[in-house]
C-alpha cells in the first residue's frame, strides 16, 4: 500500500515536473506562506483539492470549517476550511531529521474567503519549512512535497 502511494506520488511528480518548473508559487514574504488564488467558490475549492488529494493516493486526515467552529463559540467568521493530508513515507523523513518538524506535518492546506469574495488556498512553502527546523539532508523530499502541493493547488488555479 505504501509503495503504491509512494509510485503514485511519484509518477504525478514526474508528469509535473515541467508544468510547474517555470511556474511554481513562491512564498512572497518571510513568514513561508504561499497563496494560491482560486477560480472557485469555497465549496467546489475544497471539494476539488480534496478530490485531487484522493485521486493523487495521498492520506487525507481531516477538514475542519473553521467557520462552523467561530459560530459556535459566537464569533463572525469569514468561509474559512482547513484541510491535513499527507504522504506518511515522505513526509515522516522530515520527522527524522528534526522531530520538531512534525509541528508542520501532516501538511496543512487552508481554504478561506477574503472579504472581496476571493477563495485563497494557503500552505506553508517547504522551503521555509525546511530552514524553519534546520534540516539540510532532505532537499530531495522537501522538492517532492514541494511539486506535490503545487500540484494539488493547481486543480483550482485562477
Amino acid at each position: 500500500m505504501i509503495a503504491r502511494m509512494v509510485a503514485t506520488v511519484s509518477a504525478v511528480l514526474i508528469a509535473g515536473l515541467l508544468l510547474f518548473s517555470m511556474t511554481s508559487p513562491r512564498a512572497d514574504t518571510e513568514d513561508g506562506i504561499v497563496r494560491v488564488k482560486s477560480a472557485y467558490p469555497l465549496t467546489e475549492t475544497v471539494n476539488r483539492l480534496k478530490k485531487d488529494v484522493a485521486d493523487k493516493g495521498i492520506m487525507f486526515f481531516s477538514e475542519i470549517d473553521q467557520s462552523e467552529l467561530a459560530a459556535k463559540a459566537g464569533i463572525k467568521l469569514l468561509p474559512s476550511t482547513l484541510l491535513v493530508f499527507g504522504n506518511p513515507p515522505l513526509g515522516i523523513q522530515f520527522l527524522t531529521s528534526n522531530p520538531d518538524s512534525g509541528l508542520d506535518w501532516p501538511v496543512r492546506l487552508l481554504v478561506h474567503q477574503d472579504a472581496n469574495g476571493d477563495v485563497w488556498a494557503v500552505y506553508t512553502d517547504f522551503d521555509w519549512i525546511a530552514r524553519r527546523h534546520h534540516i539540510k539532508d532532505r532537499s530531495d523530499a522537501f522538492k517532492m512535497a514541494s511539486m506535490v502541493i503545487q500540484s494539488i493547488t493547481s486543480v483550482v488555479k485562477k
